[in-house]
């Protein structure tokens, strides 16, 4: 007799390798009653395919969303309608199905695939979905759009994904962050605790006693501790065109941590063909978020304008700019900019991304011009962010991804 156990999803699985692989075959092609497999579908099961049915199903012409899998005219065929209850219905369908991280995959291919956008204007519609960064950049972009009603629940949509980033990456950012300024005051007195034994040993190899096999250290080199007040300043320049959505949002969390920094004195800018300061806004990154204005042009020359402008330390200062560098403005005026900030001892720092998601599309040219300025300029995950200002700040080699 052949044993069935449940999966974490309730679905009935079998201990028949074969008729397991039957069952996966079936979900996948998502056909007729058997789709050739002869297999049917039955409880959890069809309702998954449902689910599934619902989002990557043909298109109301009959075409399959993907390609002509089917031309004999079988295939899934779409059933999400554009309905608020009936979409509703769907998401909480896919929240019992799917794991979290599917859930949001999903949910997105619903809005770019199926036109929902408009929906998550509706307060009901908020309340069912699975916050993640990706949907806080929809619900931005809708802004303009969005009713009063729906306001409040959107604001705690944002707020959900603020906190669970702010609990991932606040307490690394700022103890990588210390210790980089920490490490930036050099002393040739230091306590045991902060001696540089690197440093001490190559600054005390003509001490060698070989026949003692040791270094005797007449001189110390280690680092002080931070004094209280403000050392380092840094200016977050955030591309807020449709494509970066990721980014800000990401920018928004790491901004209000660094303002946390006593020393440490943060401006947050973001652009499109015009500048907005949020400098302001840095206690709340919900309120910042809620601020910028995903969409339209780019101006980033004029975006650097604005931050050079305030920059009165410039070998204290670093500029981070995240962008994916398609300039709407002078290329040739912005990249004059970036070389007079290097030239006046300002560290600058390029992002196409800031965002778990890799590469995104860039400007290639404009990314060679500021390589060739000694810029270069890299995706960066969230995670790896701490790194690359530690480095920064330390004014030494940059960690880029290989």
């Amino acid at each position: 007799m052949i044993r069935t156990t449940p999966t974490t999803s309730g679905t009935p699985t079998t201990s028949d390798p074969a008729d397991e692989r039957l069952r996966r075959w079936r979900l996948v092609l998502g056909g007729g009653d058997a789709d050739g497999t002869g297999r049917a579908l039955t409880g959890t099961d069809a309702a998954v395919d449902g689910a599934l049915t619902a989002l990557y199903g043909r298109n109301p012409d009959g075409h399959d969303r993907d390609r002509d899998r089917d031309r004999a005219g079988r295939g899934r065929t779409a059933g999400l309608g554009a309905s608020a209850p009936s979409v509703a219905r769907w998401l909480g369908d896919i929240r019992t199905y799917f794991p979290a991280s599917v859930v949001q995959v999903m949910q997105r291919d619903a809005i770019d695939r199926l036109g929902l956008a408009a929906l998550l204007l509706e307060p009901e519609m908020l309340a069912a979905v699975e916050p993640d960064v990706h949907l806080v950049g929809t619900l931005l972009s809708l802004r303009e759009a969005m009713p009063e009603t729906t306001r409040e629940t959107a604001r705690a949509v944002v707020r959900k994904v603020v906190d669970d980033l702010e609990e991932r990456l606040a307490a690394r950012t700022r103890a990588t962050l210390t210790g980089a300024l920490d490490r930036s005051t050099r002393t040739a007195r230091p306590r045991h605790r902060d001696i540089d034994w690197d440093r001490t040993i190559r600054a005390n190899l003509k001490n060698y006693l070989p026949e003692h096999r040791t270094v005797v250290p007449e001189r110390l080199v280690g680092h002080g501790r931070a004094a209280r007040g403000v050392r380092k300043e840094v200016v977050l320049c955030v591309d807020q065109s449709g494509s970066m959505a990721a980014s800000v949002v990401h920018a928004a969390v790491f901004g209000a941590v660094l303002a946390s920094l006593r020393t440490i004195a943060t401006r947050l800018v973001v652009f499109d063909t015009a500048v907005v300061d949020l400098t302001d806004r840095l206690d709340d990154p919900v309120d910042v978020l809620f601020g910028t204005r995903l969409g339209g042009g780019t101006d980033i020359n004029r975006a650097l304008a604005h931050c050079q402008a305030g920059i009165t330390r410039p070998a204290d200062t670093v500029v981070v700019l995240i962008s994916d560098l398609y300039e709407g403005g002078i290329r040739g005026e912005t990249l004059k900019r970036v070389a007079a900030m290097r030239d006046s001892g300002v560290g600058f720092v390029a992002l196409l991304a800031l965002s778990d998601e890799g590469t995104p599309a860039y400007d290639r040219d404009h990314a060679e011009a500021l390589a060739a300025l000694g810029v270069p300029a890299f995706a960066c995950t969230p995670d790896l962010f701490p790194e690359v200002m530690a480095a920064a700040l330390e004014k030494r080699p940059l960690p880029i991804p290989a």
